[in-house]
């Protein structure tokens, strides 16, 4: 198998076009944070330089994920045919593909400001550490999530070199965000995983439970998003956005039941990472209008 062969089936393995809707709310961070606090738009520079660190940090994150959790996944009738367990990719080359992106990510952040580099050992560790936690601990969907929304903080610091309330909220309702829809994602598994001893918020309390934590959780991401209207100069193009986004994510909820998980597929989920670039759009329409 030769190298350009063996990079597409890992580029496969990590979704790596799902990449595209990871960006929209490290931007979404750039945008605000820049604007709140120095009153211009990042400028382009400082978005390609954020565009390099989330690009290897996404890709990084996935990578481990996968090579973490081969074992697992050769065991799960689900995922048995990934390409690590499936023998398609080896793991020294994962590991290589892992360096160089994290490498992009140590770059970007040198080239932004000295506390994006501070916040480069913290971000390593979550992006490292949240692989595991399912091992050990049913909050490992909340980790999943504080991990996956490194990049709405990490766009803020790279334009402030600050982090405040609003950063911080702005972080949180996407991990809330992210995290349930981890727990809408892991009711597909529960028998495996407890079978397996794997923690998660499904195979401890059960399904039906677990759809209402999710929901609460995403209640939550709601009362974020609609607090950004009143922590920032958003106004009513970003509200508009905010409300579509909060009435997919409840019509979302509304087709998954207990007793039928039909509709929990890949478009379901797509749809979600849909929602992440209608939020930065709806941003952006009231930057500029």
């Amino acid at each position: 198998m030769n190298l350009v062969h063996k990079l597409k089936v890992v580029l496969e393995m990590i979704k790596f076009e799902h990449t595209i809707f990871a960006l929209p709310f490290a931007y979404m961070g750039a945008v605000l944070g820049s604007l709140e606090v120095r009153g211009v738009l990042p400028s382009w520079a400082e978005i390609g330089w954020i565009t390099l660190a989330m690009v290897g940090a996404r890709s990084a994150a996935m990578a481990l994920n996968r090579l973490i959790d081969r074992h697992i996944d050769a065991k799960n009738p689900r995922t048995k045919n990934r390409a690590i367990p499936a023998g398609l990719v080896s793991v020294p080359f994962v590991w290589g593909f892992i360096v160089v992106s994290f490498a992009m990510l140590f770059v970007a952040a040198f080239q932004l400001n000295m506390l994006a580099v501070k916040c480069l050992p913290l971000a390593v560790f979550f992006l490292m550490f949240y692989s595991y936690t399912k091992r050990f601990t049913w909050t490992c969907h909340f980790f999943c999530g504080l991990s996956s929304a490194l990049g709405a903080i990490g766009g803020w610091v790279a334009t402030t070199a600050q982090i405040d309330v609003t950063s911080i909220v702005l972080y949180l309702t996407v991990a809330l965000w992210i995290g349930g829809f981890d727990v809408i994602y892991a009711c597909q598994d529960v028998k495996f995983d407890r079978e397996e001893r794997l923690f998660s918020i499904p195979a401890r309390f059960g399904i039906a439970p677990a759809l209402w934590i999710s929901g609460l959780m995403h209640v939550c991401t709601a009362v974020g998003l609609i607090a950004l209207v009143y922590m920032t100069s958003l106004g009513a193009w970003y509200t508009v956005g905010a409300l579509i986004a909060i009435a997919i994510l409840v019509y979302e909820h509304a087709i998954v039941k207990p007793n039928d998980l039909s509709r929990l597929n890949t478009a379901f989920f797509t749809m979600n990472g849909v929602l992440s670039v209608l939020i930065f759009v709806f941003t952006m329409l009231d930057v500029f209008l």
